[in-house]
């Protein structure tokens, strides 16, 4: 977690020395980043135990990991609100290609379609779509009415549960939890390098999490999208942990 951290701030220092975040500013943390997508994405590995965590992880991910592209390329927009939510100070304007449910159907539909052409099993076709659209029915529960159904529907929903710290923090930590503990009962890692793949991804990811409503607002949504784009790490992660890590079944073969 110290080498992320250190390469966090040291790419930050970078971009502030060249005037694209402007210089001494704080650092943001808030990366749009939501345990209980994580935690839907372990639940989804110990469901289909039969295709990598890689697929399963960007699927419950996937409209966040496209999100911070499209604000850069100002296709998007959200505004840095002090205050907007409890547990966020991002005011999340305009999202429709990304964030709402429609468009979660297509983009599931569109990483299923990848999955098939990668020859992931059919039977797992199902789940990676469905986990894109889950993105949206936790969002939902989540974020206060700024989801809409459609690109260009004026009406927006959410239930709001970022208004509470202490809430969230129930609500999203049991998920977490819960997605980790299934996961455990699935695979187990594999010597050193699997429990440090695992246990990196658990303890960075609950840093950043736990952190964000205590932590400095980012500078501006520019800085925003940039630190976001850090979020694409989880993908080549999660394969990590499909590398050092072997189904509980298996292990307990070998040891009889």
């Amino acid at each position: 977690m110290l080498a992320v951290s250190t390469t966090i701030e040291s790419w930050y220092d970078s971009l502030a020395l060249r005037g694209v975040t402007g210089a001494n500013v704080d650092r943001p943390s808030h990366f749009h980043m939501f345990v209980g997508h994580l935690a839907v994405a372990l639940t989804g590995k110990a469901v289909h135990r039969g295709t990598s965590l890689v697929w399963f992880v960007a699927a419950a991910n996937l409209v966040d990991l496209i999100w911070p592209l499209l604000l850069i390329a100002g296709v998007e927009r959200v505004r840095i609100d002090p205050g907007n939510t409890a547990f966020t100070p991002l005011a999340f304007e305009w999202y429709p290609w990304t964030h709402s449910l429609l468009m979660g159907v297509v983009w599931g539909a569109l990483l299923a379609a990848l999955a098939l052409a990668w020859h992931v099993q059919r039977r797992a076709l199902w789940l990676i779509g469905a986990l894109v659209v889950s993105h949206w029915v936790l969002d939902f529960v989540t974020h206060r009415p700024d989801l809409p159904l459609l690109p260009q529907d004026g009406r927006l929903y959410g239930l709001g549960l970022w208004q509470s710290i202490p809430a969230t923090f129930v609500v999203e930590g049991a998920l977490w939890i819960a997605g980790i503990a299934l996961f455990l009962r699935a695979r187990r890692p594999r010597r050193l390098a699997g429990h440090v793949a695992l246990w990196s991804f658990v303890v960075v990811s609950t840093f950043l999490w736990a952190s964000g409503p205590f932590s400095p607002p980012p500078p501006d949504p520019q800085s925003l999208a940039l630190f976001a784009l850090l979020g694409w790490s989880i993908v080549p992660w999660a394969w990590w942990i499909e590398r050092t890590s072997e189904p509980i079944a298996a292990a307990s073969l070998q040891q009889r």
